[in-house]
């Protein structure tokens, strides 16, 4: 693929307000797409996320309760995804999902385990004070919209429609995916959702500023 196809990928890529309902997305392709989510880079490679791929049309007229901004796409779109964002109590310095990543995914161990941990522990004491519950999801949602941005980009790219939602109520959110879908919402909060599909009309053009009003070189 040469810059030419990428940066067409990238102006074909919208946000997709409504999509065609007969249209639906190969499992390969959409694997594909959930692969590039996985792939995606994070801060100290902690992973913070969960993808949960919502397909039961029940399920997904649930949550719609406080999700103004995503209503149209959860009757629409081929496939529905909430990211779910690791809370404090897996994603802070000591937690036993850190100690066991480090070791069992990074393969960290022995004493450059124990210098790792530590260099952790200062990166989110002092260089990013991130000692309270709530800045240390924000931080945790920052790596997850990486994941995010390189899903909606490989989808463009094999032709297939995306758009980011951000438009509902947290709360309310949470509150649905702990009593319809059985998830811990004391470890997991929801960062954004994005729909995935073939639009049914085309977009308006892209609009965006030009370059030299937005790089600046010294």
């Amino acid at each position: 693929m040469n810059k030419q196809e990428i940066l067409s990928a990238f102006l074909f890529r919208h946000a997709c307000k409504e999509f065609d309902p007969a249209k639906k997305i190969s499992e390969e392709d959409f694997l594909f797409i959930l692969e590039t989510g996985r792939l995606s880079p994070s801060s100290l490679g902690f992973e913070p996320w969960k993808f949960l791929v919502v397909q039961d049309t029940v399920l997904r007229e649930k949550l719609k309760d406080g999700a103004w901004g995503a209503t149209v796409k959860l009757d629409t779109a081929s496939h529905f995804l909430v990211c779910l964002t690791m809370k404090a109590p897996l994603i802070r310095y000591n937690s036993p999902y850190i100690l066991d990543f480090m070791s069992g995914v990074q393969k960290w161990e022995g004493e450059l385990l124990e210098n790792r941990k530590k260099i952790i522990e200062n990166f989110q004491k002092l260089d990013f004070g991130l000692e309270t519950d709530e800045k240390l999801f924000e931080w945790a949602s920052k790596q997850c919209y990486i994941a995010l941005a390189n899903m909606l980009t490989s989808a463009a790219m094999i032709g297939i429609d995306s758009c980011p939602i951000e438009g509902f109520n947290r709360k309310n959110t949470e509150r649905v995916l702990k009593e319809e879908f059985g998830v811990d919402t004391a470890q997991y909060g929801v960062s954004y959702m994005a729909a995935f599909g073939y639009r049914i009309k085309e977009p308006r053009p892209k609009t965006r500023r030009p370059l030299n009003e937005v790089v600046i070189f010294k």
